[in-house]
């Protein structure tokens, strides 16, 4: 899930704004007990609670989620009408951006519920003063909770207080990728039909790149031979693996890795011989896309593979044996072995059950159904014997009325049954319980991706509290380095290669960059507590 993330980087001022009324609208000291109601019905920690509350009349629950483009519907589709129909519950979803969720705590019209995308962000450092915490509402609604979530990711998101108030979905702990359930979403693709007509080279170091990004030019000149510019960043100082500290385990920065900055002048070289698109620094998601429709990129070095999941299947459908396939591609020129990225124990999306919800009872039983394997497999797949069938092999099948809807009517099946949408408390463990949850385009990627995952735990976190000076200069310093590394590609020439470095670290010195690896250098460390790592 983590290209998607991107998409909420804005709204940095209203969040202050939204915080600042936080901080006045609740007059519960931090340590204050939430006070909570005991439920109608007796409860038991080894049934779920939604199974034990017998009240005949509906609840209707109002959950905000801070995103426009989320499905506003309920109680229509498979998933959501099950929902509703095992817990006796209706849902009012509300959407917005960040200005829609500054209005309603301005207004005090806050829901029962609340699904936030920044787990730093100053609304969420301050939940303790609007949301209720989860430890205790698990202790009084449903003690089953605590079966079902995972004490790693509770652990991570306790605040000050010792209290958790947001649960996380696509929370990944290292037990997860020790198991190895979590699926590699960075890859370096080819083409096949061009990898096959060049001869299939190694691409592993520089030399080797260039010569078959040469060797592409030349045979397919209507093609760009590399694509798109999303790789230079991130994407491939994991691929090439690119240490995440100093061996003494303080803060490194990863930008000015001489490793990776012999990559940089190859992928320039590449650029200087016409290898590499101006039009590729440009292209949004809807452009890129388009191009791996078409097929336009020779070869590309791409992250969040299952977002592109359609395009890339697109290609394959409609030019059989020209597919992208992943191949070894650049390897760290000093020995290092990749440290691919994936969603980490932060997670994603922030689940929160409010102060002012009508019924917590009710939300904390909605919370624990979906964590629980009932609810993530309902959410993934439905309802064994209507929906999905176990084969031989214990894998669950779609019913073929299912999958062909799927394949020919994608917009009829999402409307009808809403499969991998309803993502609040997610995991990337249950895709492995089918082979259906994997576009057939990219299932090899994930394939060549096992055992290549590392986890950045020890990162996650770490940027300078919004709305410090430090945060504001490391805002600039990200601004910064975003543009240089396009110029550095761009390079005309090897002296303006450097010239753009060394007016990088020039700017490192007048943004306060000491500072800010002090402060990155100490949550680290206080990461390492709340791991337990030595």
């Amino acid at each position: 899930m983590k290209s998607i993330k991107s998409m909420f980087g804005k709204g940095l001022v209203l969040l202050l704004a939204v915080f600042m009324v936080l901080t006045g609208c609740s007059s519960d000291s931090e340590t204050e007990s939430a006070g909570l109601k005991k439920p109608d019905y007796k409860v038991d920690k080894e049934t779920p609670a939604w199974k034990l509350d017998k009240r005949k009349e509906t609840t209707t629950l109002t959950w905000y989620v801070n995103a426009d483009w989320w499905n506003a519907d309920f109680g229509n589709d498979f998933v959501t009408k099950q929902i509703k129909k095992d817990l006796n519950i209706d849902v009012k979803f509300i959407t917005g951006d960040d200005t829609k969720l500054n209005a309603l705590f301005s207004g005090g019209d806050i829901p029962d519920i609340i699904s936030l995308f920044d787990a730093n962000a100053p609304i969420a450092k301050k939940a303790n003063t609007w949301a209720l915490p989860l430890n205790e509402l698990a202790d009084t609604y449903d003690p089953y909770f605590h079966k079902v979530a995972v004490k790693d990711t509770l652990k991570w998101h306790e605040l000050k207080d010792g209290k958790t108030y947001g649960y996380a979905n696509f929370s990944n702990t290292q037990a997860d990728y020790d198991k190895g359930v979590i699926p590699a979403t960075t890859a370096f693709v080819i083409r096949k039909d061009v990898y096959e007509a060049i001869g299939k080279p190694e691409m592993k170091t520089p030399e080797q790149f260039q010569s078959a990004m040469t060797k592409i030019k030349e045979k397919f000149p209507k093609l760009i031979p590399f694509g798109p510019s999303e790789a230079f960043g991130e994407v491939l100082q994991d691929y090439i693996g690119v240490p995440l500290e100093t061996k003494d385990g303080k803060f490194y920065n990863r930008n000015l890795d001489k490793d990776y900055l012999t990559w940089l002048e190859t992928f320039n070289g590449v650029y200087q011989k016409g290898g590499i698109s101006d039009d590729s620094f440009a292209d949004d998601n809807t452009a890129m896309e388009e191009k791996i429709k078409a097929g336009k990129y020779a070869s590309m070095l791409i992250s969040g593979i299952p977002q592109k999941g359609g395009a890339l299947q697109s290609f394959k459908t409609n030019n059989p044996g020209s597919e992208y396939i992943a191949v070894d591609g650049p390897e760290s020129t000093v020995g290092n072995a990749p440290t691919l990225n994936q969603s980490g124990i932060t997670g994603w999306m922030m689940n929160y059950i409010t102060k002012k919800s009508k019924d917590p009872a009710k939300a904390t039983q909605l919370f624990t159904y979906l964590l629980s394997e009932k609810g993530q497999t309902l959410v993934t797949y439905g309802i064994e014997g209507e929906t999905y069938t176990v084969n031989a092999d214990g894998k669950y099948e779609f019913k073929p009325e299912i999958k062909e809807m799927r394949t020919k009517n994608p917009d009829q099946y999402k409307k009808e049954y809403r499969f991998g949408e309803f993502f609040f408390f997610g995991h990337d463990k249950y895709n492995l319980l089918s082979d259906d949850s994997t576009i057939e385009a990219t299932k090899q990627m994930a394939e060549w991706g096992k055992g290549k995952l590392v986890p950045h735990f020890v990162l996650e976190g770490t940027n300078p509290d919004q709305g410090t000076p430090e945060a504001r200069s490391f805002s600039a310093i990200d601004t910064e380095w975003q543009k240089t590394v396009v110029s550095m590609v761009r390079a005309k020439s090897d002296k303006q290669f450097d010239k753009e470095l060394k007016s990088y670290e020039k700017f490192l010195d007048e943004n306060n960059w000491d500072k800010i690896t002090d402060i990155k250098t100490k949550k680290m460390e206080q990461n390492r507590e709340k791991l337990g790592m030595k």
